[in-house]
């Protein structure tokens, strides 16, 4: 995955488009927000489904959130989830 900060860079549109041939290209404007952008096939459905999931699995931020979760219990009781979110024990 390529960046271009247009705070610090300013490509044409035909060098963006360019860019993001090779792969998934993430244009960041100088007031910090992220787009991102990428070439897309005349394949159907069955490759957009496919290239989601490359996406995926090439975001980092992801997968690590994901890591974490998956090394939370998986099942709490109801009294364990009102502690969580802070409502005290349960009235009986």
């Amino acid at each position: 995955m390529t960046t271009v900060d247009l705070a610090t860079e300013n490509p044409s549109v035909e060098d963006i488009l360019r860019m993001a041939e090779s792969g998934v290209l993430v244009v960041r404007t100088s007031q910090g927000k992220a787009f991102s952008i990428s070439e897309v096939t005349e394949g159907g459905e069955d490759d957009d489904f496919s290239d989601e999931v490359a996406l995926t699995r090439q975001n980092a931020a992801l997968r690590a959130l994901l890591a974490e979760r998956s090394k939370e219990p998986g099942k709490y009781t109801l009294d364990e989830v009102r502690e969580r979110l802070g409502l005290g024990p349960s009235p009986r």
